[in-house]
């Protein structure tokens, strides 16, 4: 289902060690549907916790987050697990994959964790698997694929629920250049196609060219900060 992912002058505080580091400053983004968006920073620079507080895995100290009507920032743990699994896919640079499940299982675990019936599931994997270029691999364990093709699996895991929104930190992390860049060109795809929102954590310049937008996130902050 498609729909706006709002990000409302969000920050994140940690105490560490009795003093206060803040991870996220006052960030602002809208991001529609089809939109394939680029958080690049260097480490530390606060991309994985905005993505974290997108997914609901964190919460912000201030500002607000929406997908759709709904507010994530102000929602129940058990609303969350929910949204999780079914409106908003993850996809790791670590693909954590179940190394004794092939493929399909794979897929069909997250299926199998969001409710859906037997029937849906083997539809779902099947279609998902198909997008990503892996119909024929379905039946294969982890160790028998490649990076490349584990990383497809994940995003084929991500993608199956059919969610409006897909998190991915630093998904051609561990991939070779050329590897990478299809892993960036099937992202770019399942968005066209779609119609899902993409938001790519990421060091890797590569994916400027597949990117509708690019933010830059410096100690936390947007930068340069966005006009009014």
């Amino acid at each position: 289902m498609s729909k706006n992912l709002r990000i409302e002058h969000v920050s994140r505080i940690y105490e560490v060690g009795g003093r206060k580091v803040t991870a996220l400053q006052d960030v602002s983004l809208l991001v529609k549907p089809g939109q394939v968006v680029a958080l690049r920073g260097r480490s530390g620079s606060g991309k994985t916790t905005l993505l974290n507080c997108i997914g609901g895995l964190d919460r912000p100290s201030n500002g607000r987050i929406w997908l759709g009507a709904e507010e994530v920032t102000d929602m129940a743990e058990r609303r969350l697990v929910q949204l999780r699994r079914r409106h908003i896919g993850f996809v790791f640079q670590s693909h954590a994959l179940l190394p004794t499940y092939s493929a399909r299982e794979n897929v069909d675990l997250m299926l199998r964790l969001a409710g859906f019936s037997r029937q849906e599931r083997q539809t779902r994997a099947g279609q998902a698997l198909k997008l990503v270029g892996l119909g024929k691999w379905q039946d294969h364990r982890p160790f028998e694929l490649s990076g490349g093709q584990q990383q497809r699996v994940a995003i084929a895991r991500a993608l199956a629920p059919r969610p409006a929104v897909i998190l991915a930190d630093e998904p051609t992390g561990e991939l070779d250049s050329a590897t990478g860049q299809q892993v960036l060109r099937l992202f770019r795809q399942i968005a066209d196609e779609q119609g899902t929102a993409v938001l790519i954590a990421t060091h890797d310049l590569a994916v400027d060219a597949f990117a509708d937008e690019v933010v830059h996130l410096v100690d936390g902050r947007v930068h340069p900060p966005k006009s009014e």
